[in-house]
């Protein structure tokens, strides 16, 4: 199996991973700042979008999978290195909805640190948790630590 990144040029992956996750507001996808699918061959086995970017301070990712097989250590060095390196970000940020037991253990043996709980954030039964990464905590690049 050949797993790929593909940029997405014409915004196709993000608005995939915006079905994928169920969010009916798509404002965020204005502040995309880049997105890549991950495949093998021509299946779309999830999709990554980085958005609301501060330059040399912070990014947002909104991750969707269908297929866990995308994640693996070729990818995660790819994405944090892109996000830490290439955009000189301290920090990355995401969201997690609190009956997402699995995502919310994914990410957090990504590396991502619960930092917060935002009470009925998406929705009015339920909330969501804060979580990010600093650069100095990131195992996935070389500079880390």
């Amino acid at each position: 199996m050949t797993y790929r990144i593909i940029p997405d040029f014409d915004g196709r992956v993000a608005q995939w991973v915006s079905d994928g996750i169920k969010k009916d507001d798509c404002a965020w996808l204005k502040e995309r700042l880049c997105s890549f699918a991950f495949a093998d061959s021509d299946k779309l086995l999830g999709g990554l979008v980085f958005h609301n970017y501060e330059p040399e301070h912070s990014l947002w990712w909104t991750v969707y999978s269908n297929d866990k097989r995308w994640c693996n250590r070729r990818m995660l060095h790819a994405m944090f290195g892109l996000a830490f390196e290439h955009f000189k970000c301290r920090r990355i940020n995401l969201l997690v909805d609190e009956d997402n037991e699995s995502s919310l253990r994914f990410v957090q043996k990504l590396g991502f640190k619960i930092e917060g709980r935002l009470r009925r954030f998406r929705s009015p039964d339920k909330d969501s948790f804060l979580l990010g990464m600093l650069k100095e905590e990131c195992i996935w690049i070389k500079s880390a630590g």
